[in-house]
């Protein structure tokens, strides 16, 4: 069984050096797609280069999303409505994960697929590949915000996903799958299809690295994400997340009900762990990285 990591790109160089170095031993195949267009829809110059990571070049697959999607619902000069502008974000947001599939043509059935956003990096070491059967694997993971041992414990993170490639109905199916195994007499899950009885949630089961960056990029990232139309509508500025940052602030209330309008909202003090927690790599190499550590 061979695996095959799949994910996005946007102008994450560092999350996805630290991807290639801690799963290189387990993976195969490296998926990267990357679209020409942001979620919120601008057009962007590509920023992945395959020689900036040189040992994993043999093991890339770069994709490259030429157009928008087809089903973008047009706005009007003077449309702010932020419901379809989110629609349209989650249409690019699929698009994205659906042309993974073009770097698949090699795969058998049994391979394995796994799925991530670039910034969750699943622990590989925590779940048995040779026997995932049927089975759905859901990485249960830690969350840090700012630097790789700045912790927001509030909620833990349900991101990176994987399965037989035979299993798999689509990109989007496994994205949005339910985090929880739910029981045969549950009638339900046969009418759903985000619902399934072979999900196996992984506990202590990677890292989701949050906003990494500089306050500059951070609010260029929040500008072009999938929720960028909340972000807009919080007016916070780039010297106000410096603030933040300096501070050691989470501002995004991941707790807060999905229609709430005020998830940015928030401030909760991020927890300094030990490093037994991360990555032997990134322990490793400490002082490569030592500008991303509190």
């Amino acid at each position: 069984m061979r695996v095959f990591d799949c994910t996005t790109f946007f102008e994450e160089n560092l999350m996805m050096e630290l991807r290639f170095n801690v799963l290189n031993e387990y993976v195969e195949k490296f998926i990267v797609v990357e679209s020409k267009f942001s979620h919120s829809g601008q057009e962007k110059k590509l920023n992945f280069d395959i020689n900036n990571f040189k040992k994993f070049k043999h093991k890339i697959i770069y994709l490259v999303i030429e157009n928008e999607p087809n089903d973008l619902i047009k706005l009007k000069n003077d449309d702010t409505d932020s419901a379809i502008k989110r629609l349209n974000s989650i249409k690019r947001l699929e698009q994205s994960y659906e042309y993974t599939k073009h770097g698949l043509e090699d795969a058998s059935e049994d391979d394995l697929i796994l799925l991530s956003d670039n910034d969750e990096i699943p622990d590989l070491s925590k779940c048995d590949l040779k026997n995932i059967k049927n089975k759905i694997f859901i990485f249960e993971q830690k969350i840090f915000n700012y630097k790789f041992n700045l912790l927001y414990d509030l909620i833990p993170w349900y991101g990176s996903r994987a399965c037989k490639f035979k299993t798999l109905k689509s990109f989007s199916w496994l994205k949005n799958l339910k985090n929880k195994k739910y029981p045969f007499w549950r009638l339900d899950i046969f009418f759903n299809k985000l619902k399934s009885m072979n999900v196996e949630i992984i506990p202590n089961g990677g890292w989701h690295f949050n906003n990494l960056k500089t306050a500059g990029e951070l609010y260029t990232k929040l500008k072009n994400q999938g929720h960028h139309n909340e972000f807009d509508a919080s007016k916070i500025t780039v010297e106000e997340l410096q603030k933040k940052i300096d501070n050691k602030i989470a501002f995004y209330n991941h707790k807060a009900d999905k229609k709430a309008n005020d998830k940015y909202n928030f401030e909760y003090k991020l927890k300094k762990i030990s490093e037994n927690y991360l990555p032997k790599y990134l322990v490793d190499n400490k002082d490569k990285y030592s500008k991303w550590f509190a």
